[in-house]
């Protein structure tokens, strides 16, 4: 037997390894080793975000807890598999090769998530979540979006160099040698050991679950309190959150005649004697408009990249300049921190309900939305995307709701200049745009484009030669910088357009940049642009400051317009509403109602928190429990969530569309192929090496 480190090592050593279940106890010392590793690294680079204080402390303390629990799962079937393996196989030159290949592999395996770990952190100041699911399930656009953005050779490598390191070092202890040669052991003994690490390893794994983490003041802190690998599958698990099981609730009819009462603050009133329906008829004064609407929303444009929200910022001098032309709204706030999120918010007018957005569940098919009140008008309704729309699900959302599908898919491979592995250039983008609206106006066809960018996302790489930055290494600024000279050039060309004097372009963000912060729900984070210009003059520029949320857009731009239309929209025309303002923002399990100077937050297990918003500091003090605000925020989350479940968000019946008292244009079936491709002449910043085949 090779000399220990130590003599008192010995007896310690021998204890735990010195037996057939060897092997186990091996595992279990390496994976908590990983995972201390791993925490203390994600603390260096958090190091400035984190609160140093005793609940740091609390973040290791729980964190060894989940670690135990992870590891718990990865050594139960070791444990089994040991003890059925042949008698004296592990003493044989074969069996010893295979648990050397078992041990490289394991080590490649720990290292190898290390990595990812530090790179998901890096991009959302999270361990692994309900994203990590999400990139896992769309699996080609996420791995060319790594291949794009990170040298994957040199990572392997050394990853596979780091392993053998290790693997080295563990052989040279004598650890491994030391359970090899006593891993003989009667069938007694054996099984007995086998149900203990069992019933030890299920009570672990079982007893846990991320619902006992309690709220920590910085979220940064309780970040670094989960497992990587647990908080996985703890995501893979609860992907789907039923609001009612887990979220503090009212009686519903309570909740509902709470929120009619709510969305009564812009004037409207019910259709429907349902208590359980948000059917109601929107009115504005004056005779209604009818340009076309195209309207872009940009991939992870915060407002702070703007200089009309930030002086310091020079990113977008296009937006910036345009801003000056347009109606500006200055205190909106996304719902949550993902483009379906923000689509979801755009067209259905909902709250972020806990789990996936409905633009990834399933019944969503004909509901209402924007697309279903402009298609009343007798308009055209297209979604209009730069990438592959199968992913998140947008091409079955839109395709099922009315939307005609222009995408990726849609486009000859001479019809794309420059792609990365989230689509075709946000040039691209425009110019297919710039088409179907050519031929949606020589039919005499008004439109409305719900286009998505898709430049301003890793690895920010754009055709070069556009801006001042170059492509890739300038990073985020670079993308930023990028879409503004698209959109620049975009509003140019279509100047050149017939239609372009009847037409309203909306500019507004999918979510901001970044949700990460200290607080659970960082509310300065939540805040993006949103410009209407009108070249034709039908909508004046100037700028609203009221505080308003995602969901007040699509009612927002419809008032605008003057349209009086039956609406199951929960938000507000926010230039109408008497109320007190508010703006709903989520992240997947904390849903929040934010008020001037108030943020109420909801969580399971059936938890509620009220904090004082300084919107200069940024900090979030604590406040006693306000019955009131408490009900308006169960009130607009249970009763979306209820809607969702019961089929009640869907588009207007023939008969409620009749107790609209207005003329109504008949809806134009949405069928029309996409324009057809004409060819693009190659241009010479076009990079062919990132562009798969079509």
């Amino acid at each position: 037997m090779p000399a220990p480190h130590s003599r008192a090592a010995l007896p310690l050593a021998t204890r735990l390894l010195a037996h057939r279940h060897g092997g186990v106890a091996l595992l279990v010392g390496l994976s908590l080793v990983f995972a201390l590793m791993i925490r203390v690294a994600l603390l260096v680079k958090a190091g400035a975000d984190v609160t140093w204080s005793a609940s740091l402390a609390a973040s290791f303390a729980w964190g060894l807890l989940y670690d135990l629990g992870e590891t718990a799962w990865c050594a139960l079937p070791l444990a089994l598999l040991l003890a059925v393996l042949p008698e004296g196989l592990l003493e044989r030159r074969l069996g010893r090769v295979c648990v050397h290949a078992a041990l490289f592999g394991f080590l490649t395996a720990q290292l190898f998530g290390a990595v990812a770990e530090w790179l998901f952190w890096d991009e959302f100041a999270a361990r692994f979540n309900f994203i990590a699911i999400d990139y896992l399930v769309y699996a080609r656009e996420v791995v060319s979006n790594i291949q794009e953005s990170y040298p994957l050779p040199l990572i392997f490598a050394g990853i596979a160099g780091g392993a053998l390191a290790l693997h080295l070092l563990v052989a040279r202890t004598g650890w491994l040698r030391l359970w090899l040669d006593h891993s003989r052991e009667p069938a007694g003994p054996r099984w007995r050991r086998t149900a203990i690490i069992s019933a030890t390893c299920l009570a672990l794994g079982l007893g846990l679950n991320e619902e006992l983490l309690p709220s920590f003041a910085n979220n940064y802190n309780r970040e670094l309190a989960k497992n990587g690998l647990w908080s996985l599958f703890a995501a893979f698990r609860s992907n789907v959150i039923d609001y009612d099981h887990l979220y503090s609730t009212l009686p519903v009819d309570d909740a509902f005649a709470l929120l009619r009462s709510e969305l009564a603050a812009d004037g409207s009133r019910p259709l429907t004697k349902d208590p359980r329906d948000t059917l109601r008829l929107v009115t504005h004064a004056g005779p209604e408009l009818h340009p076309n609407v195209i309207q872009i929303t940009v991939e992870s444009l915060s407002a702070e990249f703007l200089g009309c929200f930030n002086s310091q910022s020079r990113l977008t001098p296009e937006l910036d300049a345009l801003a000056a032309r347009s109606l500006v709204f200055d205190q909106l706030y996304a719902t949550g921190t993902r483009t379906d999120r923000g689509m979801e918010a755009l067209t259905l007018s909902l709250p972020p309900t806990p789990g996936r957005s409905l633009i990834k569940r399933p019944h969503n098919e004909d509901l209402f939305t924007l697309g279903s009140v402009f298609r009343s008008r007798g308009y055209d309704t297209a979604f209009i995307y730069g990438g592959y729309g199968y992913f998140d699900n947008m091409n079955a959302f839109f395709g099922n709701n009315g939307y005609r599908i222009v995408d990726r898919s849609a486009a000859a491979a001479s019809d794309i200049t420059f792609a990365n592995a989230w689509g075709a250039c946000d040039e691209d983008l425009f110019r297919w745009t710039i088409r179907e609206a050519d031929t949606d106006h020589a039919a005499g066809t008004p439109f409305h484009f719900f286009l998505m960018t898709t430049s301003n996302h890793r690895p920010f790489t754009f055709p070069e030669g556009r801006i001042d930055l170059p492509s890739k290494t300038s990073g985020r600024a670079g993308g930023v910088r990028y879409t503004d000279y698209a959109i620049g050039k975009f509003i140019a060309d279509s100047a050149q357009k017939p239609w372009f004097k009847n037409t309203i372009f909306v500019i507004v963000a999918d979510h901001c940049a970044s949700s990460a912060g200290r607080a659970a729900l960082p509310v300065q984070n939540y805040r993006i642009p949103m410009l209407i210009y009108a070249p034709g003059g039908q909508i004046a520029p100037g700028h609203v400051s009221d505080l308003m949320s995602q969901i007040d857009c699509a009612p927002t731009l419809l008032g605008l317009l003057h349209w009086t239309y039956a609406s199951r929209f929960f938000g507000w025309d926010v230039r109408e509403a008497t109320a007190d303002r508010r703006a709903l923002i989520g992240n997947y399990q904390r849903l929040g109602l934010y008020e001037p100077g108030v943020l109420t937050i909801l969580q399971p297990p059936r938890r509620s928190a009220e904090f004082a918003y300084d919107s200069t500091t940024f900090a979030l003090t604590p406040l006693p429990a306000n019955a009131h605000t408490r009900r308006e925020a169960i009130a607009y989350y249970q009763t979306a969530s209820y809607l969702y479940r019961n089929r009640g968000y869907g588009a207007l019946s023939a008969e409620e569309q009749r107790r609209v008292d207005i003329p109504q244009v008949p809806a134009m079936a949405a069928t029309r192929a996409p324009s057809p491709a004409p060819p693009v002449a190659p241009a010479p910043a076009v990079d062919h090496s990132v562009v798969p085949a079509i």
